[in-house]
């Protein structure tokens, strides 16, 4: 009898390790896949502000006071957030403030869609006017949802191989 028992608790035991092992893994792909996802969105705006600056006007959510400041500074804010994420460093800040920002990105692209607005969204450069056959804000927002759930994924579990929040022992 005892020998079953123990059986069981060992099996038990491996089996939370493996889902453990899983859980970290699935977290470590999403925290580098936003890393490589914000990266590549601040580094193709940060080299042309003022097309940053065209795409933050052509959603007509900000006075023209705020444009600018915005257009220029969301790069910097994205390349953060790549680095933080690529380091893993403050991984459940930065996704929570990536998921912050995703949550922006979507109900702005919503509101464009809403009024009748055509816009390539500037996510990964570009943006402003285009026309309304060139408008792809279902699969925008679907990409964005999809960015979204893996930032959820790291707030709520952080935890990622190969980071420094486990090697300064932050998570």
């Amino acid at each position: 009898m005892a020998t079953d028992q123990m059986a069981r608790v060992g099996g038990k035991q491996e089996a939370r390790k493996r889902s453990g092992a899983a859980v970290i893994g699935i977290g470590t792909a999403a925290r580098l896949g936003l890393a490589v996802v914000w990266a590549w969105a601040g580094l193709a705006k940060i080299s042309d502000p003022e097309a940053a600056a065209q795409a933050v006007r052509a959603y007509r959510l900000l006075p023209e006071a705020l444009v600018k400041p915005f257009g220029y500074g969301l790069p910097f804010l994205e390349i953060a957030l790549a680095v933080l994420l690529l380091v893993g460093l403050g991984t459940r800040v930065a996704a929570a403030l990536s998921g912050l920002l995703l949550l922006v990105y979507i109900g702005s692209i919503a509101s464009v869609w809403a009024r009748g607005i055509s816009i390539d969204c500037g996510c990964f450069g570009g943006g402003g006017a285009v026309s309304a056959s060139h408008t792809a804000y279902l699969q925008e927002i679907l990409r964005d949802l999809g960015f979204l759930l893996l930032a959820g994924w790291l707030v709520r579990w952080p935890r990622t191989w190969v980071s420094l929040d486990v090697t300064l022992a932050l998570d």
